[in-house]
């Protein structure tokens, strides 16, 4: 049976900035696929290699897969459906797949508006595309498919969503296919070297509102450090991988685990430099260990600082404090680690003063790089929802954080724009003439130095947040900037809820209430702790080393009830 992968080519100017990133859903989908004896299998990366409809036509005429399969984020859905519709119009006979984490929560929008895609698979796919190409490709599809669970499809006119696929508890099974990918164009512009996004663990174990990895994962697990360590040995033994940043929300969660990591790295002496997202409270947990992480290699951290005014972290739950950011990023610079502050704005409260004050925050703070994101709210979280009539745009290929999706009451998405570029320009113009070039460490120095020709690049080639395609050249050009939002896309024409299955939301549910007991009992052992460091989106949520470990057996215990419990929820609702 031939497969053919195809990533869509989607562009909007924000972290592609720093080089091409390879498509890790694309290897491990083929790892898996190649474990169930499926090896005819092509991948193709229309984004890196800017492929017009025309040239991916080609392709799939070429190929004539007997299924294709593509992926999706909120922002390139879009273009993944018009992959799929392409492949469907050249090859009728072919089954169309979309996977990724808006066709997972919003598949009924998705099934609704693109006809041509045959089926969703919804959730970690892994799995499910090994039983879904299985069936392909002995003739039970589609006669056979409500049997495959973790798909959603269209069946006699009616949308239907099949139980969820057990999350996968044994990582290290899975076999990510590297080779598939054309490492010879993933490079990353600060370093010069080929980059990778190796995982170390699935899923957070908090339930931040804003966040949707923790309903996507369903649970956490975290990897033996080793086997990671092995991974990236491979990565740059086979594939001349020469950076990695890893793939989760916040690696340091797990600090034993995290530790262990570093370790292995040191002994192997491998020639990588690498970097994580990760938050303020595990940096300042951490003070003592920030030597050992920048022995290991690390040299990028970029913090979820979020909002330079006390106010903002408020409202964002952040519960973190102003000098706590302060002090996470001196230790990390102190340390020779480059620190990332990450501003979130464009709420409808913003204004030119509160925008303002965020520049003269990352001042003090003095962090090496700042990046001010457009506030995007994901259309199946919690916060999208209590946002209301406050969202009044639809067009989900704007969501990629440099796009003003929330209109602020006391300006228009122009001046927003304009006052972003403002604070970049003023930034970066300081660091570029009066400190970069100063920096005593050589390696973080050359790294700083590269960063600035990454920006530099994109400004020039005018990709940096869309500069080009939405016509801001400066404050003259406000005016005449038009973000070519399309307006057919209404509050009505959407699904917005999560339109998951009562079987899906039971899951998240357990999940979500698992969790949240969890943080609880660490809450509990720390309220006498006067100077605890809370976390993102759940108060004094630092767990730790016992309490991980109790998290882990209590999330296995839960795993057969979670799965018997929402059974009879789909049997009742069915």
């Amino acid at each position: 049976m031939r497969i053919l992968l195809i990533h869509p080519n989607y562009h909007s100017g924000g972290a592609e900035i720093a080089g091409n990133w390879p498509p890790a859903w694309a290897a491990y989908l083929s790892g898996a696929l190649r474990a169930a004896g499926f090896d005819d299998i092509r991948f193709v990366d229309a984004m890196t290699n800017d492929l017009s409809d025309e040239q991916v036509a080609e392709i799939v005429a070429e190929a004539k897969p007997d299924l294709v399969g593509a992926t999706a984020i909120t922002p390139s859905i879009y273009k993944a459906e018009r992959a799929l519709q392409i492949a469907k119009e050249i090859h009728p006979d072919c089954v169309t797949v979309l996977g990724g984490i808006h066709a997972t929560f919003m598949y009924q929008q998705v099934l609704s508006e693109a006809p041509w895609i045959d089926v969703v698979v919804r959730g970690e796919g892994e799995a499910v595309i090994q039983n879904l190409a299985h069936a392909v490709a002995v003739g039970d599809w589609p006669k056979e498919r409500r049997r495959i669970r973790g798909l959603a499809f269209v069946d006699d006119g009616k949308i239907v969503a099949t139980p969820a696929e057990p999350t996968l508890s044994d990582l290290e099974a899975v076999s990510p296919d590297w080779g598939v990918l054309e490492w010879e164009k993933y490079v990353y512009i600060p370093t010069g070297t080929r980059v990778a996004i190796p995982n170390m663990a699935r899923g957070c174990p908090f339930t931040c509102s804003f966040c949707s990895q923790w309903k996507f994962w369903r649970d956490y697990r975290v990897r033996d450090p080793k086997k990671v360590v092995d991974e990236i040995e491979s990565l740059v033994r086979d594939h001349d991988v020469g950076f990695f940043i890893l793939a989760d929300e916040e690696p340091t969660i797990n600090r034993k685990k995290f530790i262990e990591f570093c370790e292995e790295l040191i002994a192997r002496d491998l020639p990588v430099q690498w970097g994580i997202n990760t938050r303020v409270t595990d940096i300042l947990r951490d003070e003592e260990l920030l030597p050992l992480y920048r022995k290991a290699g690390l040299i990028h951290v970029s913090l979820g600082t979020e909002a330079a005014a006390q106010l903002k972290l408020d409202r964002f739950n952040k519960e973190t404090t102003v000098a706590q950011n302060k002090k996470a990023i001196e230790l990390l610079r102190k340390n020779g680690i480059v620190a990332e502050a990450q501003f979130i704005v464009g709420l409808e409260n913003e204004t030119v003063e509160t925008l303002e004050e965020t520049y003269r925050m990352a001042m003090d703070w003095k962090p090496d790089m700042a990046n001010w994101a457009m506030y995007t709210p994901w259309p199946f979280s919690d916060l999208f929802q209590e946002l209301g009539e406050k969202v009044e745009v639809f067009d989900y290929e704007k969501y990629n954080f440099v796009t003003p999706i929330m209109k602020p009451d006391a300006m228009d998405r122009a001046t927003l724009l304009d006052r972003v570029m403002h604070n970049y320009r003023r930034f970066y113009m300081r660091k570029s003439f009066l400190e970069y070039p100063f920096i005593k460490d050589r390696t973080k120095r050359r790294y700083m130095l590269n960063c600035l020709k990454a920006f530099l690049k994109s400004g020039v080639q005018r990709t940096f947040y869309d500069l080009g395609r939405v016509g801001y050249w400066g404050p003259q050009s406000k005016k005449s900037v038009d973000f070519h939002f399309d307006e057919t896309r209404t509050r009505d024409g959407e699904v917005l809820a999560v339109t998951g299955s009562p079987e899906w939301r039971a899951i998240h549910d357990q999940a979500r209430k698992r969790a949240d007991a969890e943080a609880t009992r660490a809450r509990k052992r720390r309220e006498r702790e006067a100077a605890t460091a809370k976390a993102c989106g759940g108060g004094d949520r630092q767990l730790s080393e016992a309490e991980m470990i109790f998290y882990e057996a209590a999330r296995t215990s839960a795993r057969t009830t979670d799965r018997t419990t929402a059974g009879d929820k789909v049997d009742a609702a069915q």
